[in-house]
C-alpha cells in the first residue's frame, strides 16, 4: 500500500518525505486555504514546489463544477509537472471530465466518493485513483472501511485498474484497517502516519535496552 500525505504544508511534507516511506501528496482547496495560499499563480507555484519536493503523484484539485471548466482547469494543472494528478469531484460533469482526461492522457483522482456505485462509475470513466472518504462516512454512522473492502472486491472481480485511495483518514488504526481491506493507497495527515510508530511496549523495551547498555559500558 502506498502512503500519501494529505496536506499543503511544506514542512509536514518535508518531514514525511524524510521518513523515506512517502509515495505522494494529496491536496484540496481547504488545505490550500489553511496555508494561506491565495490566487491562481500562488496556487500553481505551490503545486510546483510540492512536485519538486516529492518524487510521486501529487493530486491537484479543480474547483469548477461544470465539464468545460474542469477540463480547462485540469489542463492547466497537468501542465505544471508530469507528477500532477487532476482531482475531480464525483458529480455527473466530473465523470464526463474524467473520461475526457483519460482519453487525452491526463491522470485523475475522483474525489468525494461515498458509495460503491460511485466507485464503479469512476472506474468505468478511467480514473487513475478513487478517493472514498472514510472519516466522513464514519461520522454519518456508516462503515468507511467496509466500503473500501466492497470496492476492492468489485474492482478485483471486474478487473478495473483504478487504484483505491483511502481518504479522510482520522487515526493510525484507519490506516491499518485500510491495508487489511485492500486499499492501494492511504492518504492521511502527518499525525496519523507518525502514530503508526507508537506502542508502549516499544518505549518500555527501548528504555530497558538503553539501561542495560549503560551497565555493559561500565
Amino acid at each position: 500500500m502506498k502512503f500519501f500525505i494529505d496536506t499543503a504544508n511544506l514542512a509536514q511534507i518535508k518531514e514525511a518525505n524524510e521518513l523515506g516511506i512517502l509515495d505522494g501528496v494529496t491536496t484540496n482547496p481547504s488545505l490550500m486555504a489553511k496555508e494561506g495560499i491565495k490566487g491562481e499563480k500562488a496556487i500553481m507555484d505551490h503545486y510546483r514546489t510540492i512536485c519538486e519536493m516529492v518524487d510521486g503523484d501529487i493530486s491537484a484539485e479543480v474547483i469548477s463544477t461544470d465539464f468545460a471548466g474542469m477540463v480547462e482547469e485540469g489542463k492547466k494543472l497537468a501542465a505544471i509537472h508530469p507528477n500532477i494528478v487532476v482531482k475531480v469531484p464525483m458529480i455527473k460533469d466530473g465523470i464526463k471530465a474524467i473520461k475526457w482526461f483519460t482519453d487525452n492522457g491526463i491522470r485523475t483522482n475522483c474525489t468525494l466518493v461515498f458509495s460503491a456505485g460511485q466507485a464503479i462509475l469512476a472506474a468505468k470513466a478511467g480514473a487513475t485513483y478513487l478517493s472514498p472518504f472514510l472519516g466522513r462516512l464514519d461520522d454519518s454512522s456508516w462503515d468507511g472501511v467496509e466500503l473500501i473492502a466492497q470496492i476492492a472486491q468489485i474492482y478485483g472481480v471486474q478487473g478495473f485498474k483504478t487504484q483505491i485511495l483511502a481518504a479522510s483518514i482520522r487515526t493510525p488504526l484507519h490506516i491499518v484497517k485500510c491495508a487489511e481491506a485492500g486499499a492501494d493507497v492511504c492518504t492521511c495527515p502527518l499525525d496519523s502516519i507518525l502514530g503508526l510508530l507508537k506502542h508502549p511496549l516499544t518505549d518500555i523495551g527501548l528504555a530497558k535496552f538503553l539501561e542495560d547498555a549503560k551497565k555493559t559500558m561500565g
